[in-house]
């Protein structure tokens, strides 16, 4: 079947990467893609949220699949809009209705889901505008640092840490009042700080079924030792070190089988990645977030990993059939490190030529934020590249991700040399 992956950065290379190797795959379709998935896929110039444009590619390309990247779209209801289009409702489509992507679409939906289905979460409450001076008020009543995030979506970058109660009433003033996230931040929620090891579960759904995919950690701010502005991610290791059989059972038995069954009572419906961002406190897991999509750069750490065909997978999940799926796995650990543009993730430069690549052995390069330009290989935004090594464990594969990273140049050039510091 022909077959289109939405969205243009590494995760959408590595799913291209991954179906492109399929027998089920006939011809395949990135949009708008990047320079990486223009040497697989054939790249259309269209933007993941224009779904009329997204249309008329399926109709002419007889496409009969389609892989939402992004979770904009899928927030917008792409979904849907297949499924109300007679054009379009037979169209297998890869990832959740509208509804149930407010689990991502908005953080005080998807508090009140957890809350709702008895799953362990920080507690928390949410504010308006109108409302801040009970913020303040509630700020109070917790300990430092404060938790504050947007409640729509803001591109990764909408969570603020703070640990001066001053400074925290001072962000929620600026949040509410002052739109520090635009419309992200018109709603507010505080939560609870909690102190722990954080690590990333992805789970895929047929809407009855659900099958647990390799764990992954990442590393989202810019700076060594996890210090300075969060970023999209600054790379990826899985699986994690310290999820071993005990504590996967609790994640398992508490948190991913209540959310699946969560789905099903809440009748919302769901067929796709579940991202649920965990964090480890004193051994007991608990539900920071959820993503409706695959994270990035932990695709392209967790896709590698797995043996089986993804078209097959994907094929399951389209007649629900994913329980007849056994997922292999490759036991070594992936370890992926992001290349950033200089400044990243302020103000930076593109069009910058890409030097190196044809030399790297050893590793997978999966583009992100580049594009041809000629015959040469350009920047075009923040998180450049991210390159993916396989070892025996982490520390091993991510030598091999350095090794392979010291061929790669670009002016500007900025990544962590210190990813599984905290392992």
């Amino acid at each position: 079947m022909n077959v289109l992956v939405l969205g243009s950065g590494g995760r959408e290379h590595t799913f291209a990467w991954k179906i492109a190797k399929s027998p089920i795959c006939n011809r395949l379709f990135v949009a708008p893609g990047n320079s990486g998935t223009a040497t697989i896929a054939k790249n259309l110039e269209i933007g993941v949220n224009d779904f009329q444009s997204i249309k008329k590619a399926v109709l002419k390309y007889d496409i009969r699949m389609v892989i939402v990247g992004p979770e904009d779209p899928l927030v917008r209801g792409i979904h849907d809009f297949f499924l109300n289009d007679p054009d379009l409702n037979n169209i297998a489509v890869i990832g959740p209705q509208k509804a149930a992507a407010q689990l991502e679409g908005s953080k005080e939906f998807a508090k009140e889901f957890l809350v709702r289905h008895q799953i362990p979460t920080a507690a928390y409450q949410s504010f308006t505008a109108h409302e801040i001076e009970k913020g303040y008020a509630f700020l109070e009543t917790l300990s430092p640092p404060y938790v504050l995030k947007a409640d729509g979506l803001a591109a990764g970058k909408g969570v603020l840490i703070v640990k001066d109660l001053i400074a925290a009433k001072t962000e929620l003033k600026q949040m509410l009042l002052g739109s520090k996230f635009g419309a992200a931040s018109a709603k507010v929620v505080i939560e609870e700080f909690l102190d722990g090891i954080e690590l990333s579960c992805f789970v895929l759904t047929d809407g009855e079924n659900y099958k647990i995919l390799p764990t992954a950690k990442d590393y989202k701010r810019i700076g060594e030792g996890d210090t300075g502005l969060n970023t999209g991610g600054m790379g990826a290791i899985s699986p994690v070190p310290f999820a071993n059989e005990a504590l996967m059972e609790k994640i398992e038995s508490r948190i991913v089988a209540p959310t699946i069954e969560g789905l099903k009572t809440d009748k919302l419906p769901y067929k796709g990645f579940v991202f649920i961002g965990l964090i480890v406190v004193n051994n007991e897991p608990l539900v920071i977030e959820y993503n409706v999509r695959m994270g990035d750069p932990e695709t392209e750490a967790v896709l590698p990993r797995l043996n089986t065909d993804l078209m097959e997978i994907f094929v399951a999940i389209k007649e629900q059939a994913l329980n007849r799926i056994d997922i292999e796995v490759n036991p070594k650990t992936a370890a992926t490190v992001v290349l950033v543009s200089g400044g990243y993730p302020g103000s930076y430069e593109k069009g910058h030529p890409i030097k190196g690549l044809e030399s790297v052995e050893n590793a997978l390069v999966f583009h992100a934020g580049a594009r041809n330009d000629g015959d040469k290989v350009v920047t075009s935004g923040g998180r450049v590249m991210a390159v993916t090594a396989f070892g025996n464990d982490y520390k091993a594969a991510l030598s091999k991700s350095y090794q392979a990273i010291s061929n790669i140049n670009f002016q500007g050039m900025n990544y962590r040399k210190d990813l599984g510091f905290d392992l």
